[in-house]
């Protein structure tokens, strides 16, 4: 159990039977009446944010997030099929469950399986990747004066915007959180 009085950002509760990240919390005491602590709160499963306010007294239970480092071997169907490299035991998880976590994640590449009670919810890819682009259009010399950008589809199939200079073969770093290009590699 942790009281309102501990929160921080980051930490993951257990309210009204759905799990939340504190994203933002903030102490508050007015000059009359009790001090509360204000809350922004972000659901796991869902991505819905809330705005909550909470005595600093109330208790709630903390939830414990697993998170598991496991290999992301193929998609078959609809499934995606992973393998843990300690015990080499396969675990499949369905297209719904990933979303589209696994756009910048090639085959053979390791990610973190977050689970709770057992119930997977997500998978955390790698922060930066490394990956070839495929697929653009040339760039002409005279226009990266402006920082333009274009189009690029890289090789697990996803589109970024990249600057203008680069070209077919060429291997770029970006960040999975935004889906921005970094530079090149």
């Amino acid at each position: 159990m942790i009281s309102a009085s501990e929160f921080r950002n980051g930490i993951t509760i257990e309210l009204d039977g759905d799990l939340y990240v504190i994203s933002d919390f903030q102490h508050v005491k007015p000059g009359k009446g009790a001090a509360f602590v204000r809350t922004t709160l972000k659901n796991i499963i869902s991505g819905g944010v809330v705005e909550r306010t909470f005595r600093p007294t109330e208790k709630m239970p903390r939830a414990h997030i697993d998170r598991k480092d496991m290999q992301y071997l193929y998609k078959d169907g609809t499934l995606y099929v992973f393998m843990d490299t300690e015990s080499f035991e396969q675990s499949e998880i369905n297209e719904s469950d990933v979303g589209d976590t696994l756009r910048f994640v090639k085959e053979n590449e390791m990610v973190k399986i977050l689970s709770h009670n057992g119930n997977v919810f997500g998978i955390e890819p790698p922060i930066f990747v490394e990956l070839a682009v495929t697929e653009t259009e040339p760039g002409f010399k005279g226009d990266t004066a402006t920082g333009a950008t274009k189009p690029a589809t890289v090789e697990t199939g996803a589109t970024i915007k990249v600057p203008l200079f680069i070209n077919i073969g060429e291997v770029v770093k970006i960040d999975t959180r935004t889906g921005e290009y970094l530079g090149r590699v």
